[in-house]
């Protein structure tokens, strides 16, 4: 069948794959000037082979990337000795691990991928996090909480932090984190507000989005934040990002279906989001629930989703 027809794609989609765009690359590229030509078309799409190594093994992903746009398209089985190969030259790096592959992965996926007609090692990912199912199995909102339920106040302005200081963080409030508090378990107590948009933590008071939006940049995520107030999202306009202390109230021990810590009833499509909160000395604070941690970055590289909270 072949790549392009495996994804639904056709040739005369114009879809040609760029060997020289790399994961760093993409800040220049898409985000500011760079050593490349910064793109301006938001239509625009380009397409380039990568290797993630947020979670081991690495694997090899098609990535389409685009101004403000970000998806992967699919998931390569290319040999795990030249995924393995190809991160250890380069590096473990604790704060991004996306990987440009090297000539003997590109030579691989010419032979095997572009040019077989064999596509059995392409797995395809879900379209968009707008075509995933939503289902809430979770108590309505008018229902009788569980009695005893006590509220857990968090901080809800932001702040900075250190990253000395996030093990305390989790451990005060006894939130599991599989880096720094890996033993924690936070008993949080959600329900579904029936407007097929948000859910309510009782616990901590918080009301969440249950989507989100794609991938961005700092100075982009303040603005889809105050348009979502603007436009008074699920009747309410006191929309914001949440604290560290929120975000870790939702992560669970272990990973749902979709591969993220966190209670089914939220979208796979945001898996790790802007927090309110910014690092001391420099950077943003994350939250991942594929990994089920909090992480720090620049804002722009990698960039993050975005997901909205609000206080009862």
């Amino acid at each position: 069948m072949g790549l392009l027809a495996k994804l639904g794609m056709k040739e005369s989609d114009g879809i040609a794959i760029d060997w020289e765009l790399t994961p760093s690359d993409t800040f220049g590229t898409f985000e500011s000037w760079g050593g490349r030509e910064r793109v301006r078309n938001p239509d625009e799409r380009f397409y380039y082979f990568y290797i993630d190594n947020w979670e081991p093994p690495a694997r090899l992903c098609l990535m389409e990337r685009g101004i403000k746009f970000a998806r992967v398209l699919a998931h390569i089985n290319a040999p795990q000795g030249m995924l393995d190969k190809c991160v250890a030259a380069q590096g473990k790096s604790m704060l991004d691990q996306s990987y440009a592959i090297d000539d003997d992965l590109r030579q691989w996926i010419q032979k095997n991928v572009i040019d077989s007609s064999d596509d059995s090692c392409v797995i395809p990912v879900l379209a968009g996090h707008d075509e995933e199912p939503l289902a809430c199995n979770l108590p309505g909102k008018d229902e009788a909480a569980p009695a005893g339920l006590k509220r857990h106040a968090l901080r809800h302005a932001p702040a900075f932090i250190q990253e000395e200081e996030v093990a305390g963080i989790a451990k005060a409030h006894n939130f599991f984190d599989n880096q720094h508090n890996p033993a924690g378990r936070f008993a949080n107590y959600l329900v579904n507000n029936n407007d097929g948009k948000t859910i309510t933590d009782l616990v901590t008071g918080v009301m969440w989005q249950r989507t989100g939006c794609d991938i961005t940049a700092i100075r982009h995520i303040h603005a889809w934040v105050k348009k979502l107030n603007e436009q008074k999202y699920a009747g309410y306009s006191d929309w914001r990002l949440p604290t560290m202390e929120e975000a870790l109230a939702l992560l669970e021990p272990e990973r749902n279906d979709k591969g993220l810590h966190l209670h089914p009833c939220f979208c796979m499509g945001q898996p790790f989001i802007f927090l309110a909160d910014e690092r001391k000395p420099g950077g943003y604070w994350f939250m991942d629930f594929k990994q089920g941690s909090v992480f720090w970055a620049s804002g722009t590289i990698p960039g993050g989703f975005g997901r909205v909270c609000r206080t009862v």
